[in-house]
């Protein structure tokens, strides 16, 4: 009986990204609606995506924007909502030590929530690291999101309203799909609940825009904690 071919890195790739695309079409094509109607030019809000390439962040900076918050505020709510990237790229950098920094850094210009998750439960698993499925995975990704603001962008003007289409629900569905994906043990299911109620409780006690990076900071130092306490039994 022959065995089954193994898939090429691209279609890897490509296989991972899938599912982001999904989610990043509707919430890009939010954005782009949302940018233009709080005043961003369509060109500039394609640009964002392009060179930014942060959901949330972008998000927040065409709310502001429309708001007409000031420049230094826009700055430093995206910057804050932005901090969890420094936690995801030293999580991330056990499995890309040897690589060239060059290669690092592009890497990291495609680091998001998605593609983080993604790869880091792939390698978890113990599959092989391969440089093009990274790239292919990243790259795929940005153009789903690409081509959910153009979309959004340079044809929202046919939406009045994207509450009633839903859209608001695609980001937080795929996050929890992504997170359901990480939990690989008893101790990753115990620190996403005790980060979850810690993040409401936060946001009950009136704490409003830092209360799921606080969560998030003291959830993930928790079970680095656990971790290596399990390991130093071990």
């Amino acid at each position: 009986m022959e065995q089954a071919s193994t898939p090429s890195p691209t279609l890897l790739g490509l296989k991972r990204a899938l599912p982001i695309v999904l989610g990043y079409l509707p919430v890009g094509f939010a954005f782009g609606v949302l940018a233009v109607k709080n005043g961003i030019p369509p060109t500039v809000a394609l640009a964002m995506s392009i060179l930014m390439f942060s959901g949330s962040g972008q998000l927040i900076f065409a709310g502001m924007w429309g708001a007409q918050a000031s420049s230094l505020s826009i700055i430093a709510a995206v910057a804050i909502v932005n901090l969890r990237y420094l936690l995801q790229s030293a999580a991330e950098t056990p499995w890309l030590v040897g690589l060239p920094r060059l290669q690092r850094f592009l890497l990291g210009l495609g680091l998001t929530d998605e593609t983080f998750a993604v790869h880091v439960t792939a390698l978890q698993k113990g599959w092989p690291r391969n440089l093009t499925t990274l790239f292919v995975c990243n790259h795929v990704a940005q153009l789903g999101w690409v081509g959910g603001t153009v979309l959004g962008a340079f044809c929202g003007e046919l939406v009045h309203d994207v509450r009633p289409l839903g859209l608001d629900y695609a980001l937080p569905v795929m996050f929890l799909a992504l997170l359901v994906l990480q939990c690989l043990s008893r101790l990753h299911v115990l620190v996403a609940l005790f980060t979850l109620a810690l993040a409401v409780g936060l946001k009950y006690l009136g704490m409003t825009q830092w209360n799921i990076a606080l969560a998030t900071i003291i959830g993930a130092s928790l079970g680095a904690m656990l971790v290596t306490r399990e390991k130093r039994y071990d």
